[in-house]
């Protein structure tokens, strides 16, 4: 499936990516989603990138260990790189057939190393351990290894739960530490705040005087947020704003290259392909890059090699956008401008407003009718200091006159806080066919699914205030998103793959 600077297997999905960077290019092992019934075993893919937009799959990395084996699912892990050259695999394994003491699917931390540049790996099931005292059995996954410098031994965090206290809040990161990468002894909770159901696919690293705690909240917000502290051991500061993405990006891990951190998540897909499946696990990958700010705290937006992809221009007569220096101005109502033209399936939007002290709202209307009354909305609220996507209309909920789609709410799993004071703020859209990341002020980053209405036009609005638009620029892709020819693809993914592995050895 070739969408440049996302990425998606065929047939398949990408589920929790695990990211290693070695030698400039990021090896990203991944959960390879099927969604077939019976379900035949979860096992690792990897997919190889040097420039964070073209992607070349390696293949399967550790197999499922069969029906019987406890890893019939491989779940998520890390890699690390020991002195003596091998690349060790920690992973989570899990067998539906089996169940700990309180009869729920056991999970364990498994162990697996490579010695030709993670080409081939073999697992070690005498390391092979389960929940430690005082957690239960059934949570016990999404092993992070790290070495800790200052005290000379492996730390490895691990996604728990107590075996006791409200059920909604037993999540803990519970912390083994080792000095062979073989054997691991308890240790007191890594992060222990008894909140949530589960801190998920927890890392952490260190950037300049700051260390990051990132975890994914498996609870009812399910997004990925992070924490701050000047030292390895807390407290963790909860920044104003925690979170990397919303709702639809889940459990990005990162990976640094000359000084960038970029994150590597997926967007969720929805159910039946449409606007209001429910969200689904796995779907595609997505790559976030984090800056960070002089008070240590993190914004977030697309890495340039993603927008640079995007270099025509969006509409074939140059009448079609909306003018640089359109005002927009409703005190008490409601002004929008659209283009003149559709956009086409794949494009980047920037829009740079002025927007005036006390409005409500402003933002950009994405595929919508030429009239502007049906699409998608990206929505700046100042009041409320917050994005926010919707669209209209929305699903109806009944026969009778007050029973229209407006009596449901915007989907509110999809809105951002932001810092919106009055003056000049961008949006940045890219559309890649069903998928959106909309970013503001290079800051603020909320991906989502765009089924319902595959074309459209954009626009630009203002609600009970005013606005002027000081840019609006549409580019196209340098080349069309549609499937490779397989030969070609199959082809070249072997011989890249085998380029990066003989490269590492």
């Amino acid at each position: 499936m070739n969408q440049r600077g996302f990425y998606q297997p065929n047939s398949a999905w990408i589920g929790d990516v695990i990211p290693w960077q070695e030698g400039g290019a990021f090896h990203l092992f991944y959960l390879h989603e099927t969604r077939r019934t019976p379900k035949d075993g979860m096992p690792w893919h990897r997919v190889v990138t040097e420039n964070l937009v073209d992607f070349t799959e390696a293949g399967e990395a550790i197999a499922s260990g069969g029906a019987a084996a406890d890893d019939f699912n491989v779940y998520t892990g890390s890699i690390v790189l020991a002195s003596d050259g091998t690349h060790h695999a920690f992973y989570t394994g899990q067998n539906p057939a089996k169940t700990g003491d309180d009869g729920l699917a056991l999970q364990v931390v498994m162990h697996a190393t490579s010695i030709d540049g993670m080409a081939t790996w073999q697992r070690h099931p005498a390391d092979t351990f389960g929940a430690t005292a005082g957690y239960e059995t059934a949570d016990w996954r999404d092993p992070f290894v790290f070495w800790d410098e200052e005290a000379r031994l492996w730390r490895m965090l691990i996604t728990a739960r107590h075996a006791d206290g409200p059920v909604r809040r037993r999540g803990v990161i519970a912390q083994c530490t080792s000095t062979d990468l073989e054997h691991w002894e308890p240790a007191a909770p890594f992060w222990d705040p008894r909140r949530y159901v589960a801190h998920e696919c927890p890392e952490v690293f260190q950037w300049g005087d700051w260390w990051y705690l990132v975890y994914s909240e498996f609870s009812d917000a399910f997004t990925t947020r992070y924490r701050m502290s000047h030292s390895l051991h807390g407290p963790w500061i909860a920044p104003e704003h925690d979170t990397i993405d919303g709702r639809a990006f889940y459990a990005a891990k990162s990976a640094e290259r000359d000084g960038r951190r970029l994150f590597f998540g997926w967007i969720a897909s929805r159910e039946g392909a449409t606007d209001d499946g429910a969200w689904q696990w796995a779907g595609t990958m997505s790559v976030v890059e984090a800056e960070q700010r002089d008070d240590g705290t993190l914004a977030f937006h697309p890495a340039e090699e993603l927008r640079e992809t995007f270099t025509r221009p969006g509409f074939a007569r140059t009448d079609a956008a909306i003018a640089s220096g359109t005002v927009l101005a409703a005190p008490d109502g409601y002004r929008d401008a659209l283009t003149t033209d559709d956009a086409p399936s794949s494009f980047r939007l920037r829009v740079r407003f002025d927007i005036a002290e006390g409005t409500t709202e402003a933002g950009v209307l994405l595929r919508a009718s030429a009239d502007g009354d049906e699409g998608y909305v990206l929505r700046l609220e100042p009041k409320r200091g917050r994005l926010v996507f919707d669209r209209w209309p929305r699903r109806s909920t009944g026969t009778e006159q007050w029973q229209i789609s407006g009596d449901v709410p915007f989907a509110v799993e999809l809105e951002r806080p932001c810092r919106l004071d009055a003056g000049e703020h961008e949006i940045e859209l890219i559309v890649v066919g069903d998928l959106c990341v909309a970013t503001v002020d290079d800051a603020t980053v909320l991906s989502t699914r765009l089924y319902d209405r595959p074309s459209g036009r954009v626009g630009v609005f203002v609600g009970e205030g005013a606005a002027t638009v000081s840019e609006f620029s549409l580019f196209a892709r340098d080349e069309p998103d549609g499937p490779a020819d397989a030969g070609e693809r199959e082809a070249s993914a072997f011989d890249i793959a085998d380029d990066l592995v003989g490269s590492s050895t």
